[in-house]
């Protein structure tokens, strides 16, 4: 069985160690991709992770991929291989998937952008771990079993590294990265949908800078 190579693990880990908070980010309107991009990087983000639940979210990477070009950009909610070859072709420079199957695993072994499996069970993180994979996002994470889940995980996966995702809000975020296993958490609560349609681009940055605050 092929393995993932140590350089794609390396870039996840890079990717997941430049900032403990990711946005998670749907685009409703193209022309919010890069006033929002900016208000989250002007809060102190560095991972920008567009997802795919809407047509917008291809275009809006490639505009982030232009206007912020020091900020990690990927692509999120990929559930499908031809979804994963499209966020590499727009510049996608990792791929968040809410779930595995054998082939997004085996094709983010050998992938241009490196792949952060979802998984929500211990037997599917199982299937990503002998393939080579050590870092996971948990999804939905506060469902799945939240911070007692991943306890009970780092125990016969001690090399297991997450970035759990999915009902963790601002006041919770701070008792999973408590963990020893957890290295960033994703949320929507840093995209308000109503700030976001109203153009508060410095309400968010505000919230962003403060959500920072409350983890340091």
């Amino acid at each position: 069985m092929s393995q993932l190579s140590m350089h794609h693990r390396h870039q996840v880990q890079t990717m997941l160690a430049a900032c403990p908070l990711v946005p998670v980010i749907t685009i409703q309107h193209p022309d919010h991709a890069v006033p929002l991009g900016r208000a989250l990087v002007a809060g102190g983000i560095r991972i920008l992770e567009v997802t795919l639940r809407t047509e917008h979210g291809l275009g809006a990477i490639r505009q982030l991929r232009k206007a912020l070009p020091d900020v990690w950009v990927g692509a999120g909610t990929v559930t499908q291989v031809d979804q994963y070859r499209e966020a590499e072709a727009a510049g996608a420079q990792f791929v968040i998937t809410p779930g595995v199957t054998e082939q997004l695993l085996a094709y983010g072994l050998n992938a241009q952008a490196p792949l952060l499996p979802g998984i929500s069970t211990i037997s599917e993180m199982m299937m990503g771990y002998v393939m080579g994979y050590r870092e996971f996002k948990l999804f939905p994470a506060e469902i799945a079993g939240g911070v007692k889940a991943l306890q009970a995980f780092s125990g016969p996966f001690s090399d297991v590294t997450f970035c759990p995702t999915g009902g963790i809000r601002r006041e919770t975020a701070k008792d999973y990265l408590a963990l020893d296993n957890v290295v960033a958490v994703g949320g929507t609560w840093l995209t308000p949908k109503d700030w976001i349609e109203a153009g508060d681009w410095g309400d968010i940055t505000d919230l962003v800078a403060g959500s920072l605050k409350d983890i340091a």
